[in-house]
């Protein structure tokens, strides 16, 4: 018996025992249902005109536009942010969360069809079934029951759709975590990067430092030995000497503990971090902010808190649709035979078609606590996202505010240390002359030292600032993974089941 030929038959003449207007109410009704719960309506946010700290007029290109690697231009830098994208594990842990969310928007996408499925039962035995005086069973008996059977509810109410829109805002969500993780991650690499060069320029003078004091305690023991110094002088100078040396091992602590962060965002295990070059490189001349509108579009946090609350939306549909009942279509088809010889015979076929129709009466206030759940955990998404929205304009206005200070402040330094120079220079020379002490050399000396560590340290605050300035418009987020990682580096793959 040809199974496969056999069965529309006999789905058309089992769809013929019904009257016409039954076989057009279920489309009737699936058309005419509509999905209860509210629809998501974005909340209205007050942009600002213009982003504080930023000029007056805002303009309409942003430096978030750029890539990472066109803004500082260092290959250095460009490699490490390549090789952390590829190797880091708190990445790893967010595109496997991505993945994760775009198998349960699959799972809910499957409540739209039908579930098939299948049982068999067969046995062998005496006197198993009920006795029939007609055709009284002698010896043992074999019995085969084989079905096929399929299930479906009609979303008269929304609920799968709700669960769907919930479904497909958490696959969005967890997609806007992982850009801001990455986004994260390029920033805390080119931090570190610009910290780890600066601790070892500062290491360069710390050693110049204790090469000079070297230099002056030689001199002012010298002094001593001739009679003309004294030994407050020589112990002044060897206090400097000491603290110099100190210092040069606490910046090489320091080196060491930033290398090993690198390494541990690289992937890589503790070691050390070779930059290649002594130079910060330039600061990016011009730096526009952009629009303050757009940067709700942009964030990668403000997004995902945005999609957290449209899932949660949904959830007060889904809520809501277990207040109504639930109505489904049940079939099975297949073979029912005992004696077991007899199971070809077209008296063995077994059918039914039916519908259910099941709701609640009374659940205690179940359902009512529930739908207040749903709601709740609505308001507290919608007030994450307003303070996510409200904290992003601050960022960027901080870093704004800050770079405009952090250059001025390098312009005064600037002077301070020319004058610090020109003060040690002509100390040296009185000195000579025997017109000032081997102190006033040894002061000089040391406000040119902390003048020099001030200027390099704002020299680095002024690129790490960019870096904030980038992180805080959610530059580049928006390049696709082959942009972010170029050069053969392996771009993250996403399931396929979100389209």
């Amino acid at each position: 018996m040809n199974s496969s030929s056999s069965t529309p038959k006999f789905f058309r003449r089992t769809l013929s025992r019904f009257r016409r207007p039954a076989l057009v109410l279920f489309p009737v009704l699936l058309l005419s249902g509509c999905a209860v719960g509210p629809n998501y309506k974005r909340p209205a946010i007050p942009s600002p005109p213009a982003f504080r700290g930023g000029p007056e007029a805002a303009q309409q290109a942003s430096f978030a536009d750029l890539p990472w690697w066109e803004i500082f231009h260092d290959e250095t830098l460009t490699a490490l942010i390549k090789e952390s994208l590829a190797n880091n594990n708190d990445l790893t842990v967010a595109v496997a969360r991505v993945e994760q969310a775009s198998d349960v928007a699959a799972q809910a996408r499957s409540q739209y069809f039908p579930t098939l499925g299948y049982s068999t039962l067969l046995t062998y035995g005496h006197n198993q079934f009920i006795y029939s005086p007609i055709n009284p069973p002698s010896g043992a008996q074999g019995f085969l029951l084989a079905i096929a059977r399929s299930t479906w509810e009609a979303d008269l109410w929304g609920r799968i759709r709700r669960t769907n829109e919930g479904a497909r805002a958490q696959v969005l969500a967890s997609e806007d975590a992982r850009r801001g993780i990455m986004l994260t991650l390029v920033g805390n690499v080119s931090q570190a990067y610009f910290e780890l060069i600066g601790l070892r320029i500062q290491l360069e003078i710390s050693k110049q430092s204790a090469q000079s004091f070297t230099t002056s305690l030689t001199l002012v023991t010298q002094r001593v030995h001739e009679g003309i110094g004294n030994e407050l002088q020589a112990a002044r100078a060897s206090m400097e000497l000491a603290n110099a040396s100190a210092n040069t091992l606490e910046i090489e602590r320091l080196i060491a503990l930033k290398e090993n962060q690198i390494c541990l965002l690289l992937g890589r295990n503790p070691g050390p971090i070779e930059t290649k070059t002594d130079s910060l490189g330039d600061v990016p001349p011009d730096v526009p902010a952009g629009l303050p509108s757009t940067l709700l579009e942009r964030r990668p946090d403000v997004l995902a808190a945005e999609q957290a609350m449209r899932s949660a939306n949904a959830q007060i549909g889904v809520a809501q649709a277990a207040y109504f009942p639930t109505i489904g279509l049940t079939t099975f088809l297949g073979k029912l035979s005992t004696p077991l010889e007899n199971i070809t015979s077209s008296m063995t076929n077994a059918w039914s078609v039916g519908t259910s129709i099941g709701g609640p009466i009374f659940t205690g206030g179940a359902l009512k606590a529930q739908k207040g759940q749903a709601i709740a955990a609505w308001k507290q998404t919608r007030a994450q996202y307003l303070q996510t929205a409200l904290g992003a304009f601050r960022d960027v206005s901080d870093a704004l505010i800050t770079r405009e200070k952090l250059d001025a402040i390098r312009t005064q330094q600037a002077k301070a240390l020319q004058s610090n120079e020109d003060a040690v220079r002509l100390t040296s020379i009185r000195l000579t002359n025997g017109k000032v002490s081997g102190l006033d050399l040894l002061e000089a000396k040391q406000r040119l030292f902390s003048s020099q560590l001030a200027i390099s340290q704002t020299e680095v605050n002024r690129r790490l600032i960019i870096v904030q300035l980038y992180k805080a418009l959610g530059g580049g987020w928006k390049l696709t993974d082959a942009q972010w990682m170029p050069n053969s580096v392996p771009a993250t793959k996403v399931s396929p089941h979100v389209k």
